[in-house]
């Protein structure tokens, strides 16, 4: 029965959401695993250089895994696909164009794309395409799937006002205070089977101005990318509406724990992979030195600015020790 009167709710926003024309589903792995089970996939090639949330849901459905490198560019090296086998192709921080995605879709037909690092960047046409929105936008669940397999499914709906309060905390007084809280939402989501999208989240992404959200984040990546090309090992490419910015630099360790000093938190995004990769392999490499600085909507030049001059100062601080 509709209820009417009383206190009032959150308010919902009725502006266009960015990638409306998608199957709006609760996280990135479940999109991963509801294309598992709908395209009744076996086996599967995924780059060494990954999170440990994709290859859980693999394991967890009894997918074969192989495993393949990528280069500095993070374009995926030469493999050879049989008819029945599936590759990963993840777009790290978005350096992997549609142009050179069309190719690798060309060369190994049976694709599927991760843009969780892209959210901006348009998917190919009927190519299984996933985007996920909490690593671009405060919202406690999230992500999209484009696939061009029927949709018409019944999904129980998500619940997420009780993974809220380290966003909300974090907006009235500071990330340190609910990191902790912020780690229990990420555990218990990890554990939601398949689900719609929370209704809470699906509002707040119709109140989000995308057009400048997208322009601060590219305004804030190309600003790094002038001031901190000279040390970055990696030739970046320009991106809009960047996820973060890679700067590949030696004594990265030493370098984010100095950052942290001065109120800068930069993660360490793949753990794992320097436990299952070899110190000599460019995997290992790649997740060890490289720091992704924020460019998101939340800054500006000035900050850009700070954060630029402060890495350059601490990084050649530590490369004349």
């Amino acid at each position: 029965m509709k209820e009417y009167g009383g206190y009032l709710e959150f308010e919902t926003f009725n502006g266009n959401m960015f990638h409306k024309n998608a199957l709006a589903l609760n996280t990135g792995r479940n999109a991963l695993l509801y294309l598992i089970i709908k395209r009744k996939i076996k086996i599967i090639y995924l780059p060494y250089f990954l999170c440990d949330s994709v290859k859980e849901i693999c394991k967890k459905n009894n997918i074969v895994l192989h495993f393949y490198h990528i280069d500095k560019n993070f374009y995926p090296q030469d493999i050879c696909l049989k008819e029945n086998e599936w590759i990963y192709i993840v777009n790290f921080y978005g350096q992997v164009s549609n142009k050179i995605l069309q190719k690798l879709v060309n060369k190994y037909k049976n694709v599927i794309i991760d843009n969780s690092q892209a959210y901006f960047q348009k998917p190919l046409d009927d190519i299984d395409t996933i985007y996920t929105c909490r690593k671009y936008f405060g919202v406690p669940d999230g992500a999209f799937l484009y696939t061009n397999i029927e949709k018409n499914i019944s999904l129980d709906q998500d619940i997420s006002y009780n993974r809220m309060l380290h966003l909300t905390g974090r907006f009235e007084c500071g990330a340190s205070m609910f990191y902790e809280k912020f780690h229990e939402s990420e555990n218990v989501l990890s554990q939601e089977p398949i689900k719609k999208m929370s209704k809470l989240t699906e509002n707040l992404l119709h109140g989000i101005d995308y057009q400048t959200v997208q322009k601060k984040r590219t305004d804030n990546y190309d600003y790094l990318c002038k001031a901190l090309g000279e040390i970055n090992g990696l030739n970046v490419q320009k991106t809009k509406g960047a996820y973060m910015y890679p700067l590949l630099v030696e004594n990265a360790t030493s370098i984010r724990n100095k950052l942290l000093d001065f109120k800068i938190y930069i993660p360490l995004l793949w753990p794992n992979v320097l436990v299952e990769t070899k110190k000599e392999w460019l995997e290992w490499k790649l997740a060890q030195n490289i720091l992704p600085l924020p460019v998101d909507q939340r800054y500006n030049n000035s900050d850009m600015e700070y954060i630029s001059e402060l890495v350059k100062k601490i990084v050649g601080e530590y490369n004349y020790r």
